[in-house]
C-alpha cells in the first residue's frame, strides 16, 4: 500500500474527516504541528501508521522537518489541508521530488503577491497597496479611496481586519491589527513557515457588493467560492458554494453548498476563478477561490487558496455531490487515475444541500447579543424549529464544550471568537439559508444565560478550539432576510471528530 505523510496544523476541514478518507487510500503518517483534541487523538492512533508531535526546536526549520519525516516513513505523497502549512509543504514536496502545489504556493498565501499577480494579468479586483509600516499605511490611505480594509497578508478567518473610514483612523487600525495578529499567533492561528509574515499587511478599497441579478431570493451574501483542484497544472472546478452575509467587518458566518446560481451565472463565476488560478500557476493541490458579486454582473477576485475550503466545505461537497475530494486528491498525488467532474456541478446535480454555520455572539443584523450566553447544543437542537426534513448537528472538534460561555464577538478577531460550528442538511440551498436565518435569530434567546463574570478587556481574544477558521476575505455586509417559521426538524446525530454519525 502507498504511504502518505499528512502535515496537520490548525485550519482546514476537520482532521477526523480528513484522516478517515486519507487512510482509506494509503498508510497515513501524521505530522501534527498543532495539538490534537482528545477525540481526534484517539482516531489518529487508530487510523495512522504513526503520529509525531515535533518539539518547538524541531519546528524551527519546518521544511527540513517535513522532508526528514517523509524520508523516514518512505512517503509517496505529502500533503496538508491547513492554510498555515501550505507553503512549507509545497517547498518540501519540491525538495522531495513529489507532486505538490509547486513554487507558486506562496502566491496563493501572501495577499500582496497574489494581488500583484492578478494585476499583471488584468484581472478584476479591488485597488490595493502593500503595507509594511505605519508610514506605508498613511501613504496608502492618502492614495486610495476610503473606506478601506486593512488586513494581514498571511492571515485567515478574517483575523486582524480593520475598516478605515477616514485618514484619522489609520493609526488605531494599524495598532489594533498588529495586536490581533500577535494574539492569533499565541492561539496557533498564524503562518508557520514565513518568519516575518506577521509584519506583512495589505490595504484595499472596499468594493460594493450586490446580490440583485445573481440570486432569485433575498438573504444570500454578496460573494461565492469556487471549490476545485489543480492537477498537473490544469484547473478542475468542482462546485460553487454560496454564503450568508458577513458580520462586520468581514467575518464569515455561513457557507452553503451548492450556491443557488442559475447555470449561466455559475459559468461566469467559474470562468473568472479559472483565470485567477491559472494566473497563479499552481500545479497539484486543492483550490478555494472567493469572488465578490456586484451590480450589473460585475465581479471582483477576493482570494485564491492552494487548498480546499475550510470549515465543513469538504464534508458538504461529499454529502451533496457524493465526491470524496480528500480521497480523490490523495489518489492523484499518488499517481492514480481520478475521475474529476468534467465541469462544475450545480443545483441540478445536487442531492439536497448542506451548510455550516459559525456561531458568533451577534444577531442577524450583526449587533452584539444583549447579554452573555452559554453554548448548549442539546438546547439548540430541542428549542429551534427548522424546516421539515432538515437535520442539524454540531462539529465537536470545532466547537466549545456544552456549558462554555459564548465569547464576546471581537470584530478584529473574526472567527477566533466563534463558539461552535454547526452543520445542517436540507432539501435545497434555499432551505438551508432559511433555517440558518432562523437559527441565528433564535440563539440569543434559547441559549441559557451565562454565569456573571468579571468585565474583560474589549481586546481580549479568547482561545477557542476549532479545526480552523473560514478563509478571510474582503466582503461587504448585507442584512439577511427576516426569519420564517417552518416546522420542526428531524435532527440527526452529532457528527463526530471522525466525520461519521455517532
Amino acid at each position: 500500500m502507498s504511504t502518505v505523510l499528512l502535515v496537520h496544523a490548525k485550519g482546514g476541514p476537520p482532521l477526523g474527516h480528513v484522516l478517515s478518507r486519507a487512510a482509506a487510500r494509503a498508510d497515513v503518517h501524521l505530522l501534527a504541528l498543532s495539538a490534537l483534541v482528545p477525540s481526534v487523538a484517539a482516531s489518529a492512533e487508530r487510523l495512522c501508521a504513526s503520529v509525531v508531535l515535533p518539539t518547538d526546536a524541531e519546528r524551527a526549520d519546518l521544511v527540513s522537518l517535513i522532508v526528514a519525516r517523509a524520508e523516514a516513513v518512505g512517503a509517496d505523497a505529502v500533503l496538508t489541508f491547513s492554510e498555515y502549512a501550505v507553503v512549507a509543504v509545497a517547498e518540501a514536496c519540491e525538495a522531495l521530488g513529489l507532486a505538490g502545489a509547486g513554487d507558486a504556493a506562496a502566491l496563493a498565501r501572501d495577499k500582496r503577491m497574489m494581488r500583484h499577480t492578478w494585476q499583471r494579468h488584468g484581472l478584476p479586483q479591488p485597488a490595493f497597496r502593500p503595507v509594511a509600516t505605519e508610514a506605508d499605511l498613511h501613504e496608502a490611505v492618502a492614495t486610495l479611496t476610503t473606506p478601506l480594509l486593512l488586513k494581514a497578508a498571511w492571515s485567515a478567518g478574517s483575523t486582524a481586519h480593520q475598516i478605515i473610514a477616514s485618514p484619522q483612523e489609520a493609526d488605531t487600525a494599524w495598532r489594533r491589527s498588529r495586536e490581533t495578529m500577535a494574539q492569533s499567533a499565541r492561539l496557533g492561528f498564524a503562518e508557520l513557515h514565513v518568519a516575518e509574515a506577521a509584519g506583512h499587511f495589505v490595504v484595499e478599497e472596499i468594493v460594493t457588493g450586490d446580490t440583485a441579478g445573481w440570486f432569485d431570493e433575498p438573504g444570500w451574501g454578496d460573494y461565492v467560492s469556487v471549490e476545485g483542484v489543480v492537477t498537473d497544472g490544469v484547473f478542475r472546478p468542482v462546485c460553487v458554494s454560496g454564503r450568508m452575509p458577513t458580520v462586520q467587518p468581514f467575518t464569515e458566518r455561513a457557507g452553503i453548498t451548492p450556491a443557488s446560481l442559475p447555470a449561466d451565472l455559475q459559468d461566469r463565476v467559474v470562468a473568472l476563478a479559472r483565470e485567477a488560478v491559472d494566473a497563479l500557476g499552481l500545479r497539484d493541490c486543492g483550490t478555494h477561490t472567493e469572488i465578490k458579486l456586484g451590480a450589473d454582473g460585475r465581479m471582483w477576485l477576493i482570494e485564491t487558496a492552494a487548498r480546499f475550503g475550510g470549515a465543513m466545505t469538504v464534508p458538504q461537497i461529499e454529502e451533496v455531490f457524493g465526491l470524496d475530494v480528500v480521497g480523490m486528491l490523495v489518489d492523484h498525488l499518488l499517481g492514480r487515475p481520478v475521475a474529476w467532474p468534467e465541469r462544475a456541478l450545480g443545483p441540478e446535480q445536487a442531492r439536497g444541500a448542506a451548510g455550516s454555520l459559525v456561531v458568533l455572539a451577534v444577531d442577524g443584523r450583526g449587533a452584539a447579543w444583549r447579554d452573555r450566553r452559554r453554548w448548549d447544543f442539546p438546547v439548540v437542537r430541542e428549542a429551534v424549529a427548522l424546516s421539515e426534513g432538515s437535520t442539524l448537528s454540531v462539529v465537536p472538534e470545532s466547537s466549545l464544550p456544552d456549558g462554555s460561555t459564548v465569547p464576546v464577538y471581537d470584530p478584529a478577531g473574526g472567527a477566533n471568537t466563534m463558539a461552535a460550528l454547526c452543520l445542517l442538511s436540507a432539501a435545497d440551498a434555499r432551505t438551508v439559508l432559511r433555517d440558518f436565518t432562523t437559527l441565528v435569530d433564535a440563539l440569543p434567546d434559547v441559549l441559557p444565560p451565562a454565569v456573571p463574570a468579571a468585565p474583560r478587556s474589549e481586546s481580549a481574544l479568547p482561545a477557542v478550539p476549532r479545526s480552523g477558521p473560514p478563509a478571510d476575505r474582503s466582503r461587504n455586509v448585507t442584512a439577511p432576510s427576516a426569519s420564517l417559521s417552518p416546522a420542526r426538524p428531524r435532527v440527526r446525530p452529532a457528527i463526530s471528530s471522525e466525520g461519521v454519525a455517532v
